[in-house]
C-alpha cells in the first residue's frame, strides 16, 4: 500500500483543523471536563462528519443551529461560573457524567464542523485519489489528532491560568463563534 495518499491527507488536515473553531471548542471543553469524555464526544463527532449526512442538511439550519449552541454554551459558562460548578473538585475539571460531557462535546463538534474547510479539503483529497476510504480514515485520525491535542492543552490551561479567567474567556470566545456562525447563516 502506497502511504503517500494517507500521510498527505493527515498533514494537510491536521494543519488545516488547528486553527479552527472545532480545535477551539474541543480546547475550552477539555478545560472544564474531564478529557476522555470530551474526546469521546469529540471524536465520534468528527467520525460522523468524516461521512457527513450533515451535507443533507439545509446549510443555512445547521449555522444557525450552531450559533444557538454556541450562545447557550457562553451563556452556560457564564451563568455558571467556576466558582458554582459542581463538577470542579480538587482533582481539577472533570466530574460531569460521561454521557452529558460526551453528548456536549458531539453536538457542539458535529454542528460546528458542517460545511468546515477541512470536510471540503477531505472531499477534494478523496475525489482526486480516487480513495474515499482510504482519505476517510486518514482525515478522521488527522481530526483526532488535532482535538486531542486541544483538549490537552485545555487540561494544561488550568496549571497557568484561573479557572474563573478560562471560563470568561470560553465565554467570550463562544459568543464570537455564535456571531461568526449567524453572520455565515445569514450572508
Amino acid at each position: 500500500m502506497d502511504l503517500v495518499i494517507p500521510a498527505t491527507v493527515f498533514g494537510v488536515v491536521f494543519l488545516a483543523e488547528l486553527p479552527d473553531k472545532s480545535v477551539l471548542a474541543s480546547l475550552i471543553l477539555g478545560s472544564r471536563y474531564r478529557p476522555v469524555f470530551v474526546f469521546a464526544g469529540v471524536a465520534a463527532a468528527f467520525a460522523v462528519t468524516a461521512g457527513s449526512l450533515l451535507g443533507l442538511l439545509p446549510r443555512r439550519a445547521v449555522e444557525v443551529a450552531a450559533a444557538v449552541l454556541f450562545a447557550v454554551g457562553a451563556a452556560a459558562l457564564l451563568r455558571g461560573g467556576p466558582a458554582s460548578d459542581e463538577h470542579i473538585d480538587a482533582a481539577g475539571p472533570g466530574r460531569g457524567g460521561f454521557w452529558r460531557v460526551a453528548a456536549t462535546s458531539f453536538t457542539l463538534i458535529l454542528v460546528a464542523e458542517f460545511g468546515d474547510l477541512t470536510q471540503v479539503l477531505a472531499a477534494g483529497l478523496a475525489a482526486r485519489d480516487h480513495a474515499p476510504l482510504l482519505v476517510g480514515a486518514a482525515a478522521t485520525l488527522a481530526l483526532w489528532a488535532a482535538a486531542g491535542l486541544a483538549i490537552a492543552g485545555g487540561r494544561g490551561l488550568l496549571k497557568v491560568l484561573p479557572l474563573v479567567w478560562i471560563t470568561r474567556a470560553a465565554a467570550g470566545v463562544m459568543l464570537a463563534l455564535a456571531a461568526v456562525s449567524a453572520a455565515t447563516a445569514f450572508a
